[in-house]
């Protein structure tokens, strides 16, 4: 028999044990391929938002945290105030609304009209038409809604979502809205809602005031100063944001994942590595007497610590594929049944590279360190006493 035909045959003599084994190290692969596929989907987001050439700042009332709250109430003359700013090329104020009454949001419990809560059902946002690109919609299939009328349109994932498409009629907040352009600007949080103009919205809410104010800067401008002189001024009733400091937040957010999967590929490694070192030393244990009859007959140490060093890295390898599907049938099943509710669409996934290097990064890491020792330990084996052993 081949020298690699042991070496692949070997490790599955005790079918039982080999498949605790690879159990055992799969499952710290798994959660690594499924963290690593949630972040850099994440990652992806946040940068696809960046370059979506939406606003540079967001205004939202004092207090608020993140720029990102939808419960503020800006009175409308800042959108004037704020457009006389030195640096600031467009202003538009935002009302946002996430309706949990609509026909179109399954599961949910109705609520009252313009109830708010994240992922609660769906986001409807009032805007001046003309004002679109600063949340980064430039084009739609279909057409733009008209001012104050009952018409919207959707971001392409919004739609899928609610199976909705151009010239549908959709109930959002008790009002029947025509859908006249689904639209797609790569960002998920946009592309997951709704948009119609603002005086309708502020009229089906009862209402008059914005959530937000986005502010568009000037070519070469100082997004940062913009941002300070506004909280210098009216600090006592504005909080505002960058874009940049926004997507440093979400990176933050995204690190301390990065940092949990290291400390899961840390951990996969230490608990990996014992349990493979306990099943090499029981496989050394049951083989002495083989391994006796092969150095007889004129291996050297060096081949059997290869054969006993490659058969524990065959195990550790079959452990990563093992790993990396299960991971990847573990995200995209988790994503499949978020994606069953409203406002699902902020997950998704991203298959990089990296993730699956870091994976079988680890397995290899893992097959040497388990098996360094096991393997030594054969080696060293003196034939006269293997061949005696019983």
């Amino acid at each position: 028999m081949k020298y690699i035909n042991l070496i692949l045959r070997n490790p599955f003599r005790n079918k039982a044990r080999a498949a605790l084994s690879i159990v055992g190290i799969a499952i710290g692969i798994a959660t690594i391929v499924a963290l690593g596929l949630i972040t850099g989907g994440m990652q992806e987001s946040v940068q696809t938002t960046l370059n979506s050439g939406g606003a540079e700042i967001t205004v939202t009332e004092s207090g608020n945290v993140g720029g990102m709250s939808s419960s503020g109430r800006l009175n409308e003359s800042y959108i004037d105030t704020l457009a006389n700013i030195s640096g600031v090329s467009s202003v538009a104020g935002v009302l946002s609304i996430t309706d949990t009454s609509s026909s179109e949001s399954q599961g949910i419990n109705s609520g009252s009209r313009g109830e708010f809560g994240p992922m609660s059902g769906l986001s409807l946002n009032g805007i001046n038409r003309d004002k679109l690109s600063l949340v980064g919609i430039k084009d739609v299939n279909g057409s733009f809604f008209k001012e104050g009328t009952n018409e919207v349109i959707l971001g392409k994932s919004a739609a899928e979502s609610q199976n909705k498409t151009i010239g549908d009629n959709i109930t959002i907040a008790s009002t029947n809205f025509k859908i006249t352009g689904i639209f797609e600007t790569g960002s998920i949080m946009t592309d997951s809602g709704a948009y119609t103009s603002l005086s309708k919205l502020q009229n089906i809410t009862d209402s008059n005031y914005v959530n937000q104010i986005l502010i568009k800067t000037t070519e070469g401008a100082n997004d940062t100063t913009i941002s300070e002189n506004i909280e210098k001024k009216y600090g006592d009733d504005l909080s505002t944001i960058t874009a940049e400091e926004q997507a440093e937040m979400l990176n933050n957010a995204i690190g301390i994942l990065d940092m949990a999967s290291l400390a899961i590929s840390a951990l996969a490694i230490l608990i990996g590595g014992i349990g493979i070192i306990n099943t090499m030393i029981m496989v050394v244990y049951e083989r002495t007497k083989e391994i006796g009859v092969l150095k007889a007959v004129g291996w050297t140490s060096n081949r059997v610590l290869g054969m006993i060093l490659g058969e524990t890295l065959v195990l550790t390898l079959v452990s990563g594929v093992v790993g990396t599907i299960f991971g990847i049938l573990m995200s995209e099943i988790g994503i499949r049944l978020l994606g069953s509710g409203p406002g699902s669409d902020m997950f998704s996934l991203a298959y990089t590279a990296n993730t699956f290097i870091l994976a079988f990064g680890v397995a290899i890491l893992v097959g040497i360190i388990g098996g360094i020792y096991p393997a030594y330990r054969a080696s060293k084996l003196a034939p006269t006493e293997a061949l005696r052993y019983e």
